[in-house]
């Protein structure tokens, strides 16, 4: 992929990837394109929570990352965004290296003295793909697989409002459970969907969670039989790719302008909250035994949203939290120390598991 020997390949060392459309990670299944909303479509061409993980075993003082993003018009409203790549070791960022669009360049960044596993967040807003990385001072090796956690929904869970990727909830639920989040979070869009679903069955997943629906209340309205329908739909579609993978639905979440105003077909956001919750328990009363609900109207208050709908990163770390504690008590943590709760093993190797790709 890179011209000079000493950059290494990037794809080994890349997580978060649901497909590769010519060597560029995608979030929707690049040849079942034309089943998909449009709105389904832009979305996934953004590589929402890829990133970088790797150890640095010989003492590297620094990794280099060189990469490609579109470069915004001058009148573009996300032109001013910061174009950051940050550095995690463990639970902390211990680095940020700011750059801007481009082309072709390369950011380095700072590691501390550790052998790591250290995680490189990209930024997201500009579409970048990762051409190389190499270390400064001593080589690199990709940090060994984690169990795979697919997790559906929508711009909530792509991570709006949170100030850095590392901050969206399902990027720091997944550091907490020791999973390699896989965020296929589409804004303006997740309805329920059902070829969405079907992309979803496809992938490879060792845990799957669901938190779709505030969308449904507004965007394309829905009524509440309909949320019931569309959510028993949506989770056997899913369940024909993965009959006894632990599958968590979330419920919608705090949205103090729809709580109780009506939409076109008469239904509040608490009544489709209610018709999806009540079709997990059914779901679950006729043998779903590896299903769960987190019901997510409790989850936040007001002053943890930023602009009354996406949650502030105190927010997302809320929501985070519940989650963590909501797959731990389902039976699906799966920390290095508990990958067994998953009934997954990672191959030791570092291999990926087996995924679609073009």
């Amino acid at each position: 992929m890179t011209p000079d020997p000493h950059w290494l390949d990037p794809e080994p060392f890349l997580r978060g990837v649901a497909w590769l459309d010519r060597g560029r990670p995608v979030r929707a299944d690049p040849g079942d394109l034309a089943r998909l909303p449009w709105d389904t479509r832009e979305r996934a061409a953004l590589p929402i929570g890829v990133r970088l993980e790797f150890t640095a075993p010989d003492g590297a003082r620094a990794v280099e990352v060189r990469y490609r993003a579109r470069v915004p018009g001058p009148t573009e409203a996300l032109r001013d965004l910061a174009h950051c790549f940050a550095l995690w070791h463990g639970d902390r960022c211990v680095a940020e290296s700011f750059t801007e669009p481009a082309e072709e360049a390369a950011v380095t960044i700072p590691l501390p003295a550790a052998p790591g596993p250290f995680t490189v967040h990209p930024p997201e807003s500009q579409a970048p793909v990762v051409l190389g990385v190499r270390g400064l001072g001593g080589r690199l090796a990709p940090a060994p697989r984690r169990p795979r956690w697919v997790v559906h929904g929508d711009s909530i869970t792509e991570g709006w409002w949170s100030t850095r990727p590392a901050h969206a909830w399902p990027s720091a639920a997944g550091r907490a459970l020791g999973l390699d989040c896989v965020n296929l979070g589409y804004a303006g869009s997740a309805r329920g969907e059902l070829a969405t679903a079907q992309q979803l069955a496809s992938l490879p997943a060792d845990l799957l969670t669901l938190a779709f629906g505030t969308n449904c209340w507004s965007g394309v309205p829905c009524s509440a039989p309909l949320m019931y329908e569309t959510t028993r739909a949506f989770v056997s579609l899913v369940r024909q790719g993965h009959p006894a993978v632990p599958l968590l639905v979330v419920s919608p979440l705090l949205r103090p302008d729809a709580e109780t105003t009506r939409n076109a077909l008469g239904a509040t956001l608490r009544d489709l909250r209610t018709a999806m919750e009540e079709a997990v328990r059914d779901l679950v009363a006729a043998g779903d035994t590896r299903l769960a609900l987190l019901p997510g109207a409790g989850l936040l208050t007001a002053d943890d949203l930023a602009d009354g709908l996406h949650p502030n990163d105190r927010g997302h770390a809320r929501i985070a939290a519940a989650v963590t504690g909501a797959v731990g008590r389902f039976g699906g943590a799966a920390d290095p120390a508990r990958t067994g709760a998953l009934g997954v093993h990672p191959d030791p190797a570092g291999r990926a598991p087996a995924r679609p790709s073009r």
